[in-house]
């Protein structure tokens, strides 16, 4: 058994919850089901071997591909039983690939997460631009490619002067930069520098459009929307991502006297 996978089992005791599956002590061993499913009976729920959860973690519900395994999009109406820790390590590894060593350094104290700037410096082609985006477009990127709508890991890397995620957000942690976050910040720099419209709203109006976008930015994507393709106007990141900008905009101006 490994280190990290003891630690788990004694962290699980009888039952926790790490991202959205249910892990729970279960004749000798452990079940896994969706969080959604911890109040029903095992005869409703369809069991599946260790091949099964890569299915799981593939696709959503409606058939999507899960590009992003952190995604709150996980299928329900299963449970696995792992009959030693190590049935429960591989099925871990499954669902949340490289989850249980990040959990585990962080439990241990020794988790250095990768702070944006260093790794957007890392980054070259087309990605190297992301290392040009100022701090309030990048806090913009991490608060819409970040939120707990469309990834439930813990971020615990820095980016732009903002705070860690706190411990409410769940036990999965993230300790750099995913590569769906890389390309989000990719898109970002590329409409910083599209031509800017200038287009007059009254005040009424302008709140109606963000009262529209944060109503958008809240609900799942279209059927049709990949959760992966960032140039879809319709996914919701870029709703979040121009919510940002039009609040930065928008933001009162203190006049020398007002101090």
């Amino acid at each position: 058994m490994s280190p990290a996978i003891e630690a788990f089992v004694r962290w699980v005791d009888g039952g926790r919850d790490f991202a959205q599956i249910r892990v729970a002590a279960s004749g000798g061993g452990h079940e896994l089901r969706h969080v959604a499913d911890a109040g029903l009976a095992p005869a409703e729920l369809r069991e599946v071997g260790l091949e099964g959860l890569r299915g799981v973690a593939r696709h959503a519900a409606n058939g999507a591909f899960r590009p992003l395994k952190g995604a709150p999009n996980l299928a329900g109406g299963w449970r696995f039983r792992a009959a030693t820790a190590d049935d429960l390590e591989l099925a871990l590894g499954h669902l949340y690939p490289g989850g249980l060593a990040d959990w585990f350094a962080v439990e241990q104290g020794m988790a250095r997460p990768t702070a944006f700037r260093d790794f957007a410096a890392r980054q070259t082609g087309i990605y190297a631009a992301v290392g040009k985006l100022d701090d309030a477009t990048v806090g913009d990127v991490v608060r819409a490619g970040c939120d707990g709508r469309y990834c439930l890991k813990r971020r615990l890397w820095a980016a732009a002067g903002l705070a860690e995620d706190g411990v409410d957000k769940g036990a999965l942690p993230c300790l750099e930069p995913c590569a769906v976050l890389l390309e989000f910040a990719r898109r970002a720099s590329r409409l910083a520098v599209e031509p800017q419209r200038q287009i007059a709203l009254a005040d009424g109006e302008m709140g109606s459009v963000m009262t529209a976008l944060e109503i958008a930015a809240s609900m799942p994507a279209p059927a049709a929307v990949r959760e992966g393709d960032l140039s879809d106007p319709a996914n919701p990141r870029r709703f979040q991502l121009l919510l940002g900008k039009l609040r930065r905009q928008l933001a009162p101006v203190a006049s020398p006297d007002a101090r």
